[in-house]
């Protein structure tokens, strides 16, 4: 499998639970990591496994998902190159909450738990820090869980593809491509959508000029009618309807 050169110290500075670390202390705790490589559709850990480790994604993508007793899966979050995901293991040790699964081969920085809780007990003043940070993704973990209780199909859809955009986008000539390739069915899960409703959603944004799709991956041309779209009211469908409209509307350039 292919590897490629990587600073361990940046990869850790970028996890929100790190961050704040100075150099020092990252060159300390960098130097107890391993790297571990997988092929696609790896499985990496399952829901209940025992939480020992935190992972970032050198290279490749990962997905993190659950399901229902009935076996729907539902896609909780999808890791890019430079993302970080189990960090919760490092501080409790309980049981993963969801499985996480390769979607390519994919390179993996490990830094377990055994070696971290060592750490924190030489660092006292990172303990605060981290309490500090933990508190600030509960917050944006609260706001998730709003999309999802109260916004209706449409609004998710619309936020869903902002957060893709400002996590795996890049500019083209006609707007934000999102690099990423999502089936209409992981997209539903990841929103709690059904997929039909995806298919219709996307086809009537394609056709407003909202934005583009092709070979299976999304452009976002009009991202002020989708901002628009995403914070309609619950029930409000005129507010969709006007975006859309803007959005068709001659412009003066």
């Amino acid at each position: 499998m292919v590897r490629i050169a990587f600073d361990k110290e940046l990869v850790l500075a970028s996890n929100f639970l790190l961050q704040h670390l100075n150099r020092d202390e990252l060159r300390e705790l960098a130097a107890t990591t391993s790297l571990t490589d997988y092929g696609p559709r790896a499985v990496i850990f399952q829901k209940g496994d025992p939480g020992t480790s935190m992972m970032a994604v050198i290279r490749g993508r990962v997905k993190i998902c659950t399901h229902s007793l009935e076996g729907k899966e539902l896609v909780l979050n999808i890791i890019n190159r430079g993302g970080v995901f189990g960090e919760i293991a490092l501080l409790d040790g309980e049981p993963r909450t969801a499985d996480a699964v390769t979607l390519e081969e994919t390179n993996l920085l490990v830094l377990e738990r055994t070696r971290f809780v060592p750490f924190l007990a030489d660092h006292p003043d990172v303990a605060l820090r981290l309490i500090s940070m933990l508190c600030k993704r509960l917050r944006q973990t609260s706001e998730h869980l709003e999309d999802t209780m109260f916004l209706e199909a449409p609004s998710r859809l619309a936020r869903c593809l902002l957060r893709l955009a400002s996590a795996f986008g890049k500019p083209d000539g006609t707007g934000v491509r999102l690099d990423i390739k999502l089936s209409q069915q992981q997209l539903g899960c990841l929103i709690g959508v059904s997929r039909e409703s995806i298919n219709k959603h996307l086809g009537e944004w394609q056709r407003d000029g909202l934005i583009g799709v092709e070979s299976g991956y999304i452009t976002l041309i009009d991202q002020g009618a989708l901002e628009a779209i995403g914070c309609a009211e619950p029930g409000n469908a005129a507010a969709e309807l006007a975006a859309r409209a803007q959005s068709a509307a001659p412009r003066i350039l």
